[in-house]
């Protein structure tokens, strides 16, 4: 079974790590360009990983450019993994591997299909979600599952705390259906659709706190977006208040919330003082 792996983030890097240490062999690695997405929340690099176990790298601007069809086709790629890219696979690069294309979306599919689904599980105070193993098809996480992995949350859990979670997920549910993939024995479950929900992208424009908020809402904005996100922010005149973590109060603080006050904890000014 000759498998390929496409990523640029660090959950990818992660499953990729996890193959290698459990004796498992990859044909060709896929990702960005250096100069690509060096922004980009968990941007990796795999030059590393190719150099030391021998593994053909491929850098590419697009998931669906002619070399990543070219690749998979001269290396006879029956399974070709794409976790954590943004860029939607389209028909001919879906059908160019043998058997098809893997992924893996952060929420317990068919709930949460779309994007920032860290952020959002936070933000809807969800008691629980998790990590789907599933087959890529035409729509977006709309496959079906090959397995997946719940994960508890709390009423305190932050972004930073629930991206290590999802991390570990990741590479719990590669190693429990590794042998699976190069078996040719993978189960396929549909999603239910009736059950879908779709979850929306999310900018970093978006985490303002604004005195309409409640304090639930505040506090549950600071620990969606702190690390490895860009963080909640306050506007106080032509200064930005960029909060990475921060107390609810209905006693006092230092920005009035409908409903009581937030007082940020760990915090950095931006513009003009």
């Amino acid at each position: 079974m000759k498998i390929a792996f496409a990523t640029c983030v660090r959950l990818g890097r992660s499953c990729i790590e996890e193959i290698l240490r459990i004796g498992g062999r990859l044909d060709l690695l896929i990702t960005l360009g250096d100069e690509r997405a060096q922004s980009k929340s968990g941007r990796i690099y795999l030059d590393d990983l190719s150099q030391e176990h021998g593994i053909p790298l491929l850098k590419i601007d697009n998931i669906n450019e002619p070399a990543v069809l070219q690749a998979l086709r001269e290396r006879k790629i029956d399974w070709l993994f794409i976790i954590g890219w943004s860029q939607i696979a389209k028909s001919e690069l879906l059908n160019t591997p043998a058997l098809g294309c893997i992924g893996m979306h952060p929420t317990l599919l068919p709930v949460g299909r779309g994007r920032a689904a860290v952020p959002w599980a936070i933000l809807k105070g969800l008691d629980r979600t998790g990590v789907t193993l599933f087959k890529l098809d035409e729509g977006v996480d709309t496959g079906d599952i090959i397995g997946q992995e719940m994960i508890a949350l709390s009423e305190t859990v932050t972004a930073t705390e629930l991206y290590e979670r999802v991390n570990q997920a990741h590479i719990s549910l590669i190693a429990r259906y590794w042998d699976d993939v190069v078996s040719g024995n993978v189960s396929l479950h549909p999603q239910d659709a009736a059950a879908a929900t779709v979850w929306p992208g999310r900018r970093p424009e978006d985490g303002e706190i604004t005195r309409e908020m409640t304090m639930l809402e505040a506090d549950r904005m600071v620990r969606a977006v702190t690390h490895p996100y860009p963080g909640a922010f306050y506007r106080e005149g032509d200064r930005i208040l960029r909060i990475w973590s921060a107390r609810a109060s209905a006693e006092s603080g230092r920005i009035p919330l409908r409903d009581g006050w937030l007082e940020p904890i760990d915090f950095q000014w931006e513009g003009r003082s």
